[in-house]
């Protein structure tokens, strides 16, 4: 019989600050996915989007973006903003700088 937990949920690595690792997780989750990566370019050269125009762009169910939407703002990629009865969807472009930069880092340190 493992000496190791019975599920991932109750692994801990006691050098890692639970919550830092957790952020850490959600990010490159994120950042992990082409569609996501798709919305994220498509901001960038529209400036702003709806949810409308990103599902129209990607071709896929209004369902599906906003889940990929979902995402993208739980990890703070992309900021809201409500105008009427619909939701705009923006760059958070100094979060996402920091990200591919700490990345870049990690990458370099790892060669």
């Amino acid at each position: 019989m493992s000496n190791l937990p019975a599920s991932p949920a109750h692994f801990s690595l006691p050098f890692l600050k639970e919550d830092l690792l957790e952020h850490a997780s959600e990010l490159m989750r994120a950042l992990a996915h082409d569609l996501r990566l798709d919305i994220l370019r498509f901001l960038e050269r529209q400036q702003e989007a709806s949810v409308n125009e990103i599902h129209q762009f990607l071709g896929l169910e209004q369902s599906i973006t906003s889940q990929h939407l979902r995402v993208l703002r739980l990890a703070n990629l992309v900021r809201t903003q409500r105008k009427g009865k619909q939701i705009f969807y923006t760059l958070h472009k100094d979060r996402i700088l920091r990200a591919v930069d700490a990345v870049g880092d990690l990458l370099t340190a790892l060669k």
